[in-house]
């Protein structure tokens, strides 16, 4: 199979269509049986019915707590695992029809980079093992032409061409996050599931690695899924939000409106919460009570209501829908709909 240059820029779709597209995505995990002879199955709804679009070149922010579905939803769009219900398609491709062959080849295309940099390189493998993997089993190059293309990719994130001869822990978190960025363009893909990529470093890495991220996505045509909890982050990489709770999607927005003008009391409270760099600012803090609650068995209604502060009785019964508002704003919120 003759050589494909690992950085040529990824064809685009049309601009009105989505790249990524999830519908109706659910999935559910066993969590054990209850009563008296054990045989009501127990279950969670780690992803809960989301419908969420993805655009070509853009970067959506996830944002929720720990718990609240964020990692399950991003390996639901790479296929890493099946849903219970609902479908994921990828450029007009619905992951479900496709054969493993057909799956296998679109693999090259969706790519994840994980969260902490120390567990996801093998420390038996050389850097040049670990980048040039996919290389090999997509055969897209072999000998002198896969070690020039690992070499340039290293230089691409940052690194020299010589770490390719070492192992992952002659490097820092961030140089080991830069490695693992390179394996993940080394099949040139057009999407990648950043699953809280910078949140194991510190907050000067941080800034290096997102700065590194926005360059990539602007040489390469990169479309970016980017889960974190970090809404300051959030803020500065991404263009549009989505808010997840307890498995669902209760607020998605432009990057502007959503810190500019947000509806679900769920994302004031977590707005409330990012400190300020401004000594004299007295912003009032939203307390959140108690925890999220268990999604083995979730409240009745809207999930948020036993914390929110503005809840009512039609809260406590029915669940809100996911409605949109003006310039696509939409939410999920009795009290506060969209506008």
């Amino acid at each position: 199979m003759s050589p494909v240059s690992a950085y040529s820029p990824a064809v685009l779709p049309a601009a009105s269509a989505s790249l990524v597209r999830a519908e109706n995505l659910t999935r559910e995990f066993e969590a054990g049986s209850s009563g008296l002879l054990r045989r009501r199955r127990l279950t969670v709804k780690a992803v809960n019915a989301v419908n969420l679009d993805i655009n070509p070149g853009e970067t959506l922010g996830l944002v929720g707590e720990s718990g609240s579905g964020k990692s399950t939803l991003g390996r639901l769009l790479l296929k890493l695992i099946e849903p219970t219900a609902g479908r994921v398609v990828f450029d007009g491709r619905d992951l479900a029809t496709l054969s493993r062959k057909e799956l296998r080849g679109l693999r090259r295309e969706m790519q994840l980079v994980f969260q902490d940099p120390y567990a996801s390189l093998n420390p038996r493998m050389r850097v040049r093992s670990i980048v040039g993997e996919g290389i090999d089993i997509h055969r897209l190059a072999r000998g002198a032409e896969k070690e020039r293309r690992i070499a340039e990719l290293l230089e691409m994130v940052g690194l020299d061409a010589a770490a390719m001869n070492r192992y992952p822990h002659e490097f820092s978190g961030g140089q080991r996050q830069r490695i693992g960025i390179a394996r993940a363009l080394a099949v040139n893909p057009r999407f990648l599931v950043l699953d809280e990529p910078v949140s194991a470093l510190d907050v000067s890495i941080q800034a290096q690695i997102i700065n590194l991220l926005q360059d990539l996505q602007e040489r390469l045509h990169l479309t970016y899924l980017f889960i974190a909890h970090d809404l300051r982050v959030v803020e500065h990489i991404s263009q549009r939000v989505a808010i997840m709770y307890l498995g669902k999607i209760v607020e998605t927005a432009s990057r502007d409106d959503i810190y500019a003008n947000p509806r679900h009391p769920y994302t004031r409270a977590l707005l409330s919460a990012i400190p300020s760099v401004n000594p004299e600012a007295h912003a009032e803090r939203i307390k959140l009570p108690g925890e999220m609650p268990s999604p083995v068995e979730p409240p009745t209604g809207c999930a948020f209501h036993p914390r929110c502060p503005y809840a009512k009785d039609i809260c406590r019964r029915v669940e809100p829908a996911l409605e949109t508002g003006r310039g696509g704003h939409a939410v999920a919120c009795h009290v506060f709909p969209p506008e």
